[in-house]
């Protein structure tokens, strides 16, 4: 006799079943034909079937969201208590080790999402401080297990965490009902610095991260490798980095031996905190750094621009799909300058870290803009982001930095 669930069922449409099979983790609340009386308790884990009554999934319930449920899995015999989600954290933790050296997992993202089977939820390292984000009821509730299954992980490598601090400062969580916040959150055994701030280094650059008041989580990780690429491209170049951040790229360059770098930001205090990493690493003698709006500088530097290697690498134009093809106007806009300025020979390195901007969307806008200016690109690689955000090729939206890199010709 078949044992009967004990988890409250959710019957969704014929479209719902097929994605689920397909591989992707989200059950939309108007996919949803029929819920149990009485309903579960927001937040609760909750069975997924298809109108014949297959078993198609267990996940999460946010009953405030559109999103209405988040898969967790599919084994009809899994049970989800701690050492459910204590093999979720490891299985997260074992891959990261899979793919970087040891060097590497002292900055690198822990949990992506979905990609890791932990809806919602991102966990950035940056030395000893875990930075925590989450965008789902569910998980939401289990914050404290999570993070304390993340310390004994991670201290059962060898790994010295010392604080876990929330960034839930973000307007989506008020989609799944919930209030938004940052600060440290309590975990048995840690004592947690006073201030969420410390150094990191990656790829030999060291880095001030400000883990409270940084943009995301404190500091973006996704560029990792693609810092590394254009610092091996940059010797003995004139290197512009637009909408430079923290100087993340123009620091990379200049550690790869450009001859010069100008770092550019349309924020004072991300100017700023460039500057103080570039005097950390002792490379202020070779960098400058301006406060521009780069819609504004790229047109001016028409006819006197003397820089050989242009990056651009800007805030996502869109966090829509209604809004994409708007963005592109702006893609298109600063892609055409930089092709326009660089020289025969020169390099342009230019990303997009929107996935509403697919890559599709974003070659097209490229070729256009190479066609308006009168250039040729020649590829010299199309990268994405850094592994330690993996991509589900059944989950679009893990897929969503693109950056390229062209010698104009």
């Amino acid at each position: 006799m078949k044992a009967e669930r004990p988890y409250p069922a959710y019957t969704v449409t014929p479209k719902a079943e097929a994605a689920i099979l397909k591989g992707h983790p989200w059950v939309y609340a108007d996919e949803i034909t029929a819920a149990p009386d009485p309903a579960p308790e927001n937040g609760a884990v909750v069975d997924v079937l298809s109108r014949k009554g297959r078993y198609l999934g267990s996940g999460l319930l946010s009953e405030a969201s559109k999103i209405r449920v988040r898969l967790l899995g599919r084994n009809a015999n899994d049970r989800f208590d701690e050492s459910f989600w204590r093999r979720r954290v490891e299985y997260a933790w074992a891959y990261r080790k899979a793919i970087y050296p040891a060097e590497d997992l002292q900055c690198c993202r822990v949990v992506f999402g979905e990609a890791d089977s932990l809806p919602g939820v991102t966990v950035d390292r940056f030395g000893p401080i875990l930075s925590v984000q989450i965008l789902s009821y569910g998980m939401d509730q289990r914050k404290e297990l999570l993070a304390r299954l993340l310390v004994e992980t991670l201290a059962a490598d060898g790994q010295v965490i010392e604080g876990v601090f929330l960034r839930n400062d973000v307007a989506l969580r008020e989609k799944e009902g919930l209030s938004e916040g940052k600060g440290w959150l309590e975990v048995p055994g840690l004592i947690h610095p006073e201030k969420a701030e410390t150094i990191i280094t990656e790829n030999g650059v060291r880095y001030h991260v400000d883990v409270e008041n940084g943009q995301k989580t404190g500091f973006f990780l996704d560029q990792k490798l693609n810092r590394r690429r254009v610092a091996g491209l940059s010797k003995g170049r004139r290197v512009l980095d637009c909408f430079t951040h923290t100087g993340s790229f123009a620091l990379n360059a200049a550690f790869g031996g450009a001859e010069h770098v100008t770092a550019v930001d349309v924020s004072e205090a991300a100017v700023e905190m460039a500057r103080q990493n570039a005097v950390l690493n002792g490379l202020e003698g070779r960098m400058d750094f301006v406060c521009a709006d780069v819609f504004d500088l790229l047109p001016g530097l028409e006819g006197k621009c003397d820089y050989d290697f242009i990056i651009l690498d800007p805030p996502a134009f869109t966090k829509a799909r209604k809004t994409a093809a708007n963005a592109m106007r702006g893609y298109k806009e600063i892609n055409y300058r930089a092709m326009k300025l660089l020289p025969r020979g020169g390099i342009l390195a230019t990303a997009s870290c929107s996935h509403f901007a697919t890559p599709a969307m974003f070659e097209a806008m490229l070729a256009d803009a190479a066609q308006d200016a009168g250039r040729q690109l020649r590829q010299i690689e199309a990268r994405q982001q850094a592994p330690d955000h993996p991509i589900l090729w059944n989950v679009e939206e893990t897929n969503y930095l693109k950056f390229y890199l062209f010698q104009v010709v």
